[in-house]
This record gives C-alpha cells, structure tokens and sequence, in this order.
C-alpha cells in the first residue's frame, strides 16, 4: 500500500528530463523499473503507441513544462481535474499523470505477459485531453509534513490501543523489505527535487508502511466488531493523508515552477 506508484516514477523522471538534469535513456531507466516495457499511445502527432523516450520528447515538443501525479480512490479524486472520462480512467488504474503547460494527462495500464514462471510487466500509458485547471485537494508540501506527522500520532496510538501497531512475522518481514528498498536507492525522487518533498515522500512511505502492516497482520488484537471498526476508522484518514502528502511531494517540482523559485 503506497508503494512507489508507477506515475511517481514517470512524473518525477520526467520532470528531470524536462529541466535537463538526467539524460532520456536514464530517465526511461528509471521510469520502467523492474518492468519489462513502456509505451505511450494516442499521443497528438503519432499514430501509435511509441517509446517512452520519444514520448517524453513529443510532450515536450507540445509544450509540457512538467508533470503532475494524481492517486485518486473512491469519493477522493486527488490531483485530478477532470473532464469525467480521464477521471474516470484515473480511478479505475488509481493513478494518473497530468501534464503542466499541455492539456494532456496519461493514465497506465498494466499488462502480464509471457508463459508461466517467467511473467513479465508491460505498461501502455494512454495519453488523454484534461482539462487545465488546479488539481483536487493536493496539499502545500508544508500542509502535507504537518498532517502527516498528527495523523501518524494519533494512528499509533489508536492501533496500539488495539494491539494491532504492528508485531510477529509478518511485520517484520514488511519492515525487512522497506528497509531493504531504502537502502537499494536512496533516490526516492528524482534530481532537482527539493530536500523536503523527499523527506515528505519519504514519511509517507513509513506511513504506508504502517498501513499496509495492519491490515495484513489480521484483526490482530481487536476481539470485537466495535475495536475492528474502530482501527478502519484510524487507517481510513491516514491513508488518505499519506495519499496526499505522496502527490505532494512528485508535484513539487512543478510547484516551485509555478512560484518561480526554478
């Protein structure tokens, strides 16, 4: 849960691309991760799906200055702002990128292929009009910081009053495998982003992390309907702020733009 969605990759990639810090073949790298392919289609001037290094070079030629993240859920369009039929797409893959100087967003779609025992990822981003205008509920970084650390608090103490905060095998090996990933690459960004939206990311992830642990380990200690209730009323806003604080941070880049402080 949280973990890095596949249009944070390609925001903030892109967005180094963009303002010439890292060359497209690392970008591209970097975007792909551990998947197999990614294509772009219905790109405006090509009549097909195309690679992502041209892609990322088309959206710059139309005019792109940068790319925005949205993770919308259900009741939340998150860094959306619309029309109705890219929204839609948006939450149905719960993530979308939304071009900043270009009315063009790209929603992922996820294929598995190849014989059993050697599956691998193939991603289409579909590339789509939306409509200009400020996006859905996403936080200044200094807003996202803030309710993060409040909502951490107040879940902790709520899950370890129900002696679900996060304990046995499960949990350790979930906390193993954060670990492992924090310290394979500590490039939870991209170059060019600021200190705090990485530290704000970063948290996030932690977050997450404690999200994910509690609902895998089970109704751990909660013996009654009330207590499971009452922990899903605990995770609901703090996975919802986690959500915003993770657009908060892969959209700074394109915020501080916005201010002129690039």
């Amino acid at each position: 849960m949280l973990s890095e969605p596949r249009s944070g990759r390609l925001a903030a990639w892109g967005n180094a691309l963009l303002a010439g810090l890292v060359s497209p073949d690392d970008a591209a790298l970097a975007i792909v991760g551990e998947d197999a392919v990614h294509r772009v289609e219905g790109l405006p001037g090509e009549s097909g799906p195309v690679g992502l290094t041209l892609a990322l070079g088309r959206l710059r030629a139309l005019g792109v200055k940068g790319l925005r993240v949205a993770l919308p859920a259900p009741g939340h369009p998150l860094g959306l702002s619309g029309p109705p039929d890219f929204n839609a797409r948006a939450l149905d893959a719960e993530e979308a990128v939304v071009c900043h100087g270009a009315a063009l967003g790209l929603v992922p779609e996820v294929y598995e292929a190849g014989p059993e025992g050697d599956v691998h990822v193939e991603v289409v981003w579909h590339c789509l009009t939306v409509r200009e205008a400020p996006p859905a509920d996403v936080p200044s970084l200094g807003e996202a910081e803030r309710e993060l650390a409040e909502a951490l608090h107040e879940a902790t103490e709520v899950l370890s009053r129900l002696d679900v905060a996060g304990s046995g095998p499960v949990a350790e090996a979930a906390v193993d495998a954060y670990r492992a990933r924090a310290e394979r690459g500590r490039e939870v960004l991209a170059p060019g982003y600021p200190p705090r939206a990485v530290r704000v990311l970063e948290l996030a992830q932690r977050v997450g992390l404690l999200i994910s642990v509690a609902y895998e380990n089970g109704h751990g200690g909660a013996v009654s309907a009330s207590e499971i209730s009452a922990r899903a009323l605990a995770l609901r806003p703090v996975e919802r702020t986690a959500r915003r604080a993770q657009v908060a941070a892969y959209n700074a880049f394109v915020e501080e733009r916005e201010r002129g402080v690039r």
